[in-house]
């Protein structure tokens, strides 16, 4: 199914917005809040702002061609690979500056599925593209899938937030290399925050998805470092608020002392504190991303903490590395093998800040 593309533009446009309301509101409160405030103001928003950069200029490489036409397929129709598309959207405005048109085909599934992406590759070779962008559904499906295309002559790079197998013949990748680390470093900030002392579930996200089982193995082997700690279950929830909902109150009916848990993806950490402040409990809750809800979640102290991706850098470096490897580029000068793109680990005290930065809540 093909994205809803006038909902990216508008959500460009409230990014646009909510960045004039940030300059206004320091701008005009300043006068009318303590020094020790306005302190606190500035760090947070340091914070929330170096989290996600929205200030990217085309880097000096001068393209071959003066038309470019790429196709990306990502895992599922989510907020997150919205928040990609607006990187993407930027990138092609400024080569459209400089007289370079770029049209991409920016599809995924309404669920997460290994074989709806098969078909998806399958059937490519329909269409007349410069590069083909893949952000993997299950490395173990997909990567033979990608060597072959590559055998035959196809230029093909994986973004967003899996890559593909080790050792896959994918030209090159942009996006999170670092998904175990992200669930390494939420993990260890739930088990300090609980004295190192408690039973913790995990929400993985979609099975085989590469981002969500390396987060979940992080989160799972950061756990087990501490001998008064143990995991009570690790339940998959296919990226969805709802089975996010129903598996944690599952989790808590059969573990009503819950002293944690631990989202994998964006749509998890909803689900749960939903769950969570329905059932009126006391566990701790450690996510990913973004999504304002969760945000709102962040601010009112029910989630502890989020580990955000940078996802506009994203998509834009991805186009920008996309016109390389159309021009017959390698990795090397231009452009490394890996893009490594950042993710900012942000707490209550960020979570205005955030909120105001991306959807132009002031709170």
């Amino acid at each position: 199914m093909r994205t809803n593309m006038s909902y990216i533009r508008n959500t460009g446009l409230l990014l646009s917005i909510a960045a004039m309301f940030t300059w206004l509101f320091c701008a005009c409160s300043s006068d009318s809040i303590t020094d020790t405030a306005l302190e606190k103001e500035k760090i947070t928003s340091a914070v929330a702002n170096d989290a996600v950069n929205f200030t990217h200029e085309l880097d000096s490489y001068t393209p071959e061609k003066d038309k470019y036409n790429f196709y990306f397929t990502y895992k599922i129709v989510h907020p997150w690979w919205d928040a990609v598309a607006l990187g993407m959207e930027e990138a092609q405005r400024q080569y459209l500056d400089k007289g370079i048109t770029v049209t991409y085909e920016y599809m995924a599934p309404e669920e997460a599925s290994a074989e709806d992406q098969k078909e998806r590759l399958l059937s490519v070779n329909k269409g007349d593209y410069d590069v083909i962008g893949v952000d993997v559904a299950d490395e173990n499906t997909i990567s033979p899938m990608l060597d072959e295309m590559v055998d035959e002559g196809y230029k093909v790079m994986t973004f967003s937030s899996s890559d593909a197998a080790e050792g896959c013949k994918r030209i090159a990748y942009v996006g999170n290399t670092h998904n175990y680390q992200d669930g390494a470093d939420l993990a260890e900030a739930l088990c300090k925050k609980l004295d190192y002392k408690g039973s913790v579930a995990i929400l993985v996200g979609t099975k085989d998805a590469p981002c969500h089982e390396d987060r979940a193995r992080g989160a799972a082997e950061t756990v087990y470092k501490y001998s008064d700690m143990d995991i009570t279950a690790v339940e998959y929830d296919n990226d969805s608020i709802e089975n996010a909902y129903n598996l944690t109150m599952d989790i808590l009916d059969k573990n009503p002392d819950l002293d944690g848990i631990i989202c994998c993806n964006m749509s998890n950490p909803v689900g749960a504190a939903r769950a969570i402040t329905e059932r009126g409990s006391d566990a701790v809750i450690v996510g990913m991303d973004h999504d304002k809800e969760a945000l709102q979640y962040l601010n009112e102290g029910v989630i502890y903490c989020l580990g955000v991706q940078d996802c506009f850098s994203i998509g834009f470096d991805t186009l920008q590395v996309a016109v390389k490897i159309a021009d017959g580029n390698l990795p090397g000068e231009l452009y490394p093998e890996e893009t490594n793109e950042i993710t900012t680990i942000i707490y209550q005290e960020d979570a205005a800040s955030m909120l105001e930065l991306l959807y132009g809540d002031i709170l």
